[in-house]
C-alpha cells in the first residue's frame, strides 16, 4: 500500500521544507486526543490536561475529530507561515464548501468516505449520507457534523477561537521550546536538497518516503493505496516534534500535497518474551489482518465498516478479527447497537518501535 505523488517536470525548488506552527499544534492536539500513540509524551499531555480550563477542555473534546484520527487537510498548511495567527488567516480564507467537507472526512473518520460533490450544504440527499455515516461512529460525531452544516460560520470561528486559546494555554511556551530542533533538522533538510538532490532529501525525511527509480514519483509507505499530482504547486515538507511516529500526508485532490513528519526517530524497543512476539507476528502475517489493524490504528471501527473500506464480507472480516483478538492485539466494545473494534496500542508497542511506527504511519 503505498501513496504516490507525482512530480514529474517539478523544479527542486518547488520541494519545500518548512516549519508550521499550525500543523505542529495540530499535532499535539493529536498527542491529547490520542496519547496512547505517544508513550513518550504522557507526562506532557497529562500535564497540559491537568493545566486546562475547564471550557477549554470541553472545546476539545467536541471538536477532536478534526486532529484525532486523522487531520483535517486545513490544519496541515501548504504554504506554513512565520506565525499562528497567519495561518489561521489563511484557513479562514478557504470557502465553507472546503473546509466543510474537509472536516466532515475525519468527523466520520475515513478519508475513503467522499463528501465533495454534490454538496452536502446544498443537496439534501448529500446531507442526510454525511449525518448518517457521522451517527454510525457516534453521538458526538453526529452533534458536531449537524453543528457543522447546520452553520458552518459559527463552527469554524469557534474552531478558530478554540486553537487561539490552545496557544496561550499551552501551545506558545512549547512552541518555544521545539523551535530550535525544527531549525536544526530544516537546515539539514534543505543542505541535502541543495548538494546531492530530493533522493537523498527524501531519505532524510523517512524510512517510508523515497524518490521512484524513474525520479518521477515521491513514493510513501501509507494504508492508502493513491495518487495525487504537485504540477503547478510542488511539495511542502513540515518536520515535527509531537507528531512523532506519525506520517501524515495532504493528498486530497485539489489541496497541494505536504508530508508533515518526525524529526528524531523512536528509541530502541523493550526486550519481550519470545512467545508473545511468534504469537502476535502470527496474527499479522496475513496482509487482509495487517490492513484491519492499519485501519484500526486510525481509530475504532465494526465488523462491516471494516469490511465495507476493504470490499471484503462481514464473516472474512470476524475471522480475521478473531485471530488479532486471540493474540491480544484488539479489544471489542460495544456501543448500542454497534461493537466496536480498538487498537492495543501497549500491546503493539512491545513488538517493537519499528513495527509500531510502520502501523501508525
Amino acid at each position: 500500500m503505498t501513496l504516490r505523488i507525482d512530480i514529474s517536470g517539478l523544479p527542486s525548488e518547488r520541494l519545500r521544507f518548512a516549519a508550521s506552527p499550525l500543523a505542529e499544534l495540530t499535532a499535539m492536539l493529536h498527542v491529547l486526543s490520542e496519547p496512547g500513540h505517544h508513550p513518550q509524551l504522557a507526562g506532557w499531555a497529562g500535564d497540559v490536561w491537568a493545566g486546562l480550563r475547564p471550557e477549554l477542555a470541553e472545546r476539545l473534546r467536541e471538536a477532536e475529530f478534526l486532529w484525532c484520527s486523522s487531520q483535517a487537510d486545513f490544519l496541515i498548511p501548504a504554504r506554513p507561515r512565520p506565525t499562528l495567527v497567519e495561518e489561521l488567516d489563511d484557513v479562514d480564507r478557504i470557502d465553507d464548501e472546503t473546509y466543510v467537507t474537509a472536516a466532515l472526512v475525519t468527523t466520520c473518520g475515513s478519508n475513503r468516505v467522499s463528501f465533495a460533490s454534490p454538496s452536502p450544504l446544498t443537496d439534501a440527499t448529500a446531507r442526510k449520507r454525511a449525518l448518517d455515516v457521522a451517527q454510525a461512529r457516534g453521538a458526538l460525531q453526529e452533534a458536531f457534523a449537524e453543528r457543522l452544516l447546520a452553520d458552518p460560520a459559527a463552527v469554524r470561528a469557534r474552531v478558530r477561537d478554540t486553537l487561539e486559546q490552545c496557544a496561550e494555554a499551552f501551545f506558545d511556551a512549547a512552541w518555544a521550546g521545539i523551535t530550535a530542533q525544527l531549525a536544526t533538522d530544516l537546515r539539514l533538510k534543505n543542505d541535502l536538497l541543495k548538494r546531492r538532490g530530493i533522493g537523498a532529501a527524501l531519505a532524510s525525511v523517512s524510512g517510508a518516503v523515497a524518490l521512484a527509480p524513474d525520479g518521477d514519483r515521491i513514493i510513501v509507505d501509507k494504508l492508502q493505496d493513491k495518487s495525487t499530482a504537485a504540477h503547478g504547486t510542488g511539495v511542502t515538507f513540515i518536520p515535527s516534534v509531537f507528531g512523532r511516529p506519525h506520517l501524515v500526508v495532504v493528498h486530497t485532490p485539489g489541496w497541494q500535497p505536504v508530508v508533515q513528519y518526525p524529526v528524531a526517530e523512536p528509541g530502541p524497543s523493550e526486550p519481550v518474551p519470545l512467545e508473545t512476539v511468534t504469537l502476535r507476528l502470527e496474527a499479522l502475517a496475513h496482509p487482509v489482518r495487517l490492513r484491519l489493524l492499519r485501519t484500526l490504528a486510525r481509530a475504532p471501527h465494526t465488523t462491516r465498516e471494516l469490511a465495507h473500506a476493504w470490499e471484503l464480507s462481514p464473516p472474512e472480516v470476524s475471522r480475521h478479527l478473531a485471530v488479532l483478538r486471540r493474540a491480544g492485539l484488539l479489544t471489542a466494545r460495544r456501543h448500542g447497537r454497534y461493537v466496536r473494534y480498538t487498537l492495543n496500542l501497549p500491546d503493539l508497542t512491545t513488538l517493537g518501535a519499528d513495527l509500531l511506527a510502520a502501523v501508525l504511519r
